[in-house]
Formats: C-alpha cells, structure tokens, sequence
C-alpha cells in the first residue's frame, strides 16, 4: 500500500502542478481529496486493516492528503496571480491626468463654530484671555456665588437639569468667571465660552446652547470701559453700528442692561421690517457692573476693586449673521443647510 500511496501523489503532483485552469484544477481536487476522491476512499479504508497496520498508515494518509491539498493550494494561487496578469495585459491605458469622475465632499467649520472663533479672535486683539470650566457644576459656582440663593426668582429665568442636587448642567458660563477670580487676584481680563444649558425648546431657544461671557476686573473700571469694549466687539461682528443699552436686571450685576444693536436689515428705520418686528434694534445680549456680593464671595474688596461682565448667546449672533430664522436648524444636520458654509 506505501508504494501505491507514493505513486498516488506523484500522480497528483504532476497533474495539478500541470493543470492548465482553475476548473480543471477544481475536478483534480474532487478527485483526490473530495468526499469521494481517491484518498478520502482509502482513509475509509483504514477500519479493515489491522489495528497494528491502522495507525501507521493512517498517519502515512494523512500526510499524502496534507501535501497533495498544499499542492493544490500553491497551484490556485499561480492561476489566480495568472489570470490578473492577464486582465492588466489586455486592460484599457489608464490615463492618470484625467480628472475624476466623482467630487468629494468638502468639509467647513459648524456656523457656531466659524462664530465663536470669530468672536475669540476679536476679544484676544484687545487682551482678552480664553478660560473654560465644567459643563457639569455645582449649584453654588452655578448660583450661589454669583448673588442668586436658593429661592430667589431669578433661578426660574435660568431652569437648568439637576442631575441631583446641588449637581446640575451650568445654565450659563458665568461659573467659569467664579472659578477663575478665585484662583487669580486682579487683574483679571477673560472670555468664557462653551456649553450651556436651560429648559426651553422653540424657534428661538434650545436646551442645549454656545454662550461666552466676558469679564474684566481692576481698580477704577466703569461703565464707560463696558461701552468700549462691546462697542468694538460688535463692529468686529458686523461692522459699525449704533447700540442701545436698556436698563435689566441680573442678580449678578448692577446696574444691568441689555444689549441692542441697530437692526442690520432695516438699519434702524423699523419699516415694515420682520427681522426687527419693526422697532428697528436688535437684542444681542446682557451685561452691566460686576455686583459687589459677587466679589465678596471669591475674596476681592469690592471698596477696591470694580469690573464689568458681558455675556451673548452664539447661536443668537450666528443667526442675525447669517440670516438664519429657526435656531433649531443648528442642530438638525441638514446638509442642505450646513453646505452653505462650505469654503
């Protein structure tokens, strides 16, 4: 039986070494090595032969079978490797100065984003540093710190997620202001921007917003300093144009105000003008003088010291920006809209 093994696989070496094509080379694998090939019959045999013989031919078998499928193996890859020579050979020139067929896609900053870059880069010219802080906070930086104590009415302005008291979702980047003054003594000159959160949902609010907030603190800062440096935000934003300043309140500041701007479709004439709703002035944000509790509870003297905060809601800028009615369209991944800001 060794000597028919051995002329076995001579037999197939020489047939599939020499096998002209992938079918002809699949029939020489069903033959030798299939359920009913030449090999897999005599392995069937083993069971008649005595159990002295049975080990060692079956270990003889097997060893035919192994190399007889790695010679089948080699021969597959040979054709394949032929059969792709011979697709290139025949194949058109390929000419790789011609343009593509198909354009990509050309990624662009978010409108928030190109915003809020913008509006950091304005602030860093006139020495403004860039401070960041936890979007998840604590009532007190939240709160407490900035004059607002439990049960004050100015909390309902700002409804925020409580994760679980006094854990909660900043509802504004003021906390960064809180935690920044702590660690440093004035003077102090910083833009806070990022994330924040308040339960509302319409075609002017979202749960989830940009915001960044300006503070400066020293000795001898007014109001006049605040005019200036919102007067040459704004013209940095959208050219120059008048502001307003109406008087508000915010716990943390006093006196406040809000912020408006002359109406960048109607240039303040308020005919007939929907995006003003024909006043002719534009809200932009809040603002006003640093509140003397405010800094008694991060350790300045407010006998000595002054300052004045600021903060604007980005998506409110990117509206007026760009013309954008809905601030909810920000947040829908609609490429029909977002492919506008494409450069």
């Amino acid at each position: 039986m060794n000597e028919n093994l051995d002329h076995i696989l001579s037999e197939a070496k020489n047939h599939v070494s020499s096998a002209p094509t992938k079918e002809e080379l699949e029939r020489l694998r069903v033959h030798y090595v299939g359920k009913k090939g030449v090999i897999t019959s005599l392995l069937h045999q083993l069971k008649d032969l005595p159990a002295e013989k049975r080990k060692e031919m079956g270990a003889r078998l097997n060893d035919v079978k192994v190399n007889v499928e790695k010679v089948l193996k080699l021969r597959q890859s040979e054709l394949s490797r032929k059969d792709l020579e011979e697709q290139l050979a025949n194949a058109p020139a390929l000419d790789l100065t011609l343009p593509g067929q198909y354009s990509t896609s050309t990624g662009s900053l978010h409108p928030i984003t190109r915003v809020m870059e913008e509006f950091i880069q304005i602030m860093k010219r006139i020495g403004f540093s860039v401070a960041t802080g936890p979007e998840v906070e604590l009532d007190y930086y939240n709160f407490e710190a900035l004059n607002t104590p439990e049960h004050h009415p100015a909390r309902d302005m700002q409804d925020t997620f409580y994760i679980e008291p006094p854990i909660l979702l900043r509802s504004h980047t003021s906390p960064v202001q809180i935690r920044a003054m702590k660690n440093k003594k004035p003077p102090l000159q910083l833009i806070a921007p990022g994330k924040v959160y308040r339960a509302d949902y319409d075609m002017t609010h979202v749960p989830m917003f940009h915001q960044i907030e300006g503070l400066m603190v020293d000795e001898h800062i007014s109001f006049a300093d605040l005019k200036g440096v919102l007067h040459y935000l704004v013209k940095g934003l959208f050219g120059a144009r008048p502001l307003r300043f109406r008087p508000s309140y915010f716990p943390f500041t006093e006196p406040s105000a809000e912020v408006d701007m002359q109406c960048i479709s109607c240039r303040g004439s308020g005919r007939d003008c929907r995006v003003c709703k024909s006043t002719g002035w534009l809200e932009i944000g809040g603002c006003g003088m640093v509140h003397p509790n405010v800094f008694r509870h991060v350790g300045y003297d407010p006998d000595k010291v002054s300052g004045f905060a600021f903060g604007m809601g980005m998506e409110r800028i990117a509206m007026l920006k760009y013309g954008i009615d809905d601030i909810r369209s920000f947040f829908e991944n609609d490429l029909r809209m977002l492919e506008q800001f494409s450069c």
